[in-house]
């Protein structure tokens, strides 16, 4: 499908998207199962489910203890992981090419024959209590999580991935195996790999376990959620800090403009020569950490700037981050800044190619979003072509005063923030 990157796809007769991309200089093997879904496609009386089942899958097949599972990984001396975001789920297993057929085995056995049991369940749901606290009790955390509670309001994309601490001890055995029913079938899943592989061999292993798979649909978002511009100061007196979380609604992940606003992101707040990091710590020393990142998802995404200040210094510190919005839409860029974002976003991505992991990622992502293959040249060239213009123009499109959403977390001692200061 793609000879400058040897990727190949197979579609099995249930669904079930099999990719591959042969890397001949490694001799790892990365292969990781994408499930479609995530915790926004969850009702909210079961929000948390989809991180719930993630861990589950670890805690017994009906033929491996979950101790059995943990041995034959370090066995071969794999790296058996998995996650959980708003829209995917993903069970993965890094191993050297030589423990290729263990490691799939192990891997496949975790996804489609989970016993969950009851007394397994009781245990888990202790862990990921005790999960949510430690997040809770981690400030940088928090703040965006409050912040995006608010942004996205009353719409599954601002609920919790991990779930709430009412909703995970309402999870029984039924919830879990009715949830791994609808998610859990071959149009609802790629199963991708990277590295040292061959594309036959691995699509025969893949099938012979794989095809007995209910096949099912692929979950679709039919409406795009609305975003709250809210301004949220939350006290919490325990902590030294003000975390400030403030963003505006971005493009989707597969919008035509988006290498435009990552350059954009880049020149705002990615990485130690970007404005806010000069600005906010190396000029004026007000914060230590300071940033600014993309959140893309299928059908709307967000922009955020994040930074930890002290409570007299945190309306500054916003008044700063207005300032940079501003200058970025009436300012024209100069070249030399423009040159520098490009080539840190072509140095970003060449390096983080180099792994068998991030390219089996990268190859399940594009398959999900694009159902296309991008060529590591093509989307140099589209970051190449960007224009002063086009990033004057992006930057008058997202920073408007009227969407702009601000949360402050901490020892808030009297600090005051209105709409009127987030003029930009």
């Amino acid at each position: 499908m793609d000879n400058e990157r040897n990727i190949r796809r197979t579609i099995l007769p249930n669904g079930l998207t099999i990719l591959t991309e042969k890397m001949d200089h490694v001799r790892s093997v990365a292969m990781g199962v994408w499930i479609r879904a995530g915790s926004r496609h969850e009702l909210p009386e079961v929000n948390g489910i989809s991180h719930f089942v993630e861990h589950m899958v670890f805690k017994g097949t009906k033929s491996r203890s979950a101790q059995r599972i943990a041995r034959e990984v370090d066995a071969i001396g794999g790296n058996l992981d998995a996650f959980t975001g708003k829209e995917t789920v993903c069970f993965n297993i890094k191993v050297l090419d030589e423990h290729v057929p263990t490691a799939l085995d192990v891997l496949s056995d975790l996804v489609l024959n989970p016993v969950f049991a009851t007394d397994e369940i009781t245990r888990e749901r202790g862990v990921i209590l005790e999960e949510i606290k430690m997040d809770e009790d981690n400030p940088d955390y928090l703040v965006h999580e409050i912040f995006t509670q608010a942004f996205w309001k009353d719409h599954p994309l601002g609920k919790p991935i991990l779930g709430t601490k009412e909703t995970v001890r309402r999870f029984e055995r039924e919830t879990l195996c009715s949830y791994y029913g609808q998610k859990f079938h071959g149009g609802n899943m790629i199963f991708s790999a990277a590295g040292n592989i061959d594309h036959d061999n691995f699509v025969e292993q893949v099938t012979r376990r794989f095809e007995s798979l209910p096949a099912g649909e692929s979950l679709t978002v039919k409406v795009p959620p609305k975003t709250a511009a809210r301004i949220i100061l939350k006290n919490k007196k325990s902590l030294e800090q003000v975390q400030l979380c403030l963003g505006v609604p971005a493009p989707p992940i597969a919008d035509e403009s988006r290498y435009i606003t990552l350059v954009l992101n880049t020149i705002l707040g990615g990485g130690m020569s970007s404005r806010l990091f000069q600005t906010v710590r190396e000029e004026r020393g007000l914060a230590y950490s300071i940033y600014s990142d993309l959140n893309p998802y299928s059908d709307t995404g967000s922009l955020c700037v994040y930074a930890g200040t002290s409570s007299d210094r945190a309306v500054q510190v916003v008044q700063l981050v207005m300032e940079q919005f501003r200058r970025l839409k009436t300012e024209t860029l100069p070249a030399d800044e423009l040159r520098r974002a490009k080539d840190q976003l072509k140095g970003n991505l060449l390096l983080s190619l180099e792994s068998s992991m991030s390219r089996m990622s990268n190859l399940a992502r594009q398959q999900m979003h694009f159902n296309y293959f991008f060529g590591i040249q093509e989307i140099l060239d589209k970051v190449e072509s960007i224009t002063e213009d086009q990033v004057l123009a992006m930057a008058n499109h997202l920073f408007q005063p009227e969407t702009v959403a601000v949360t402050l977390l901490g020892r808030l001692d009297g600090v005051k923030l209105t709409r009127s200061q987030l003029e930009c």
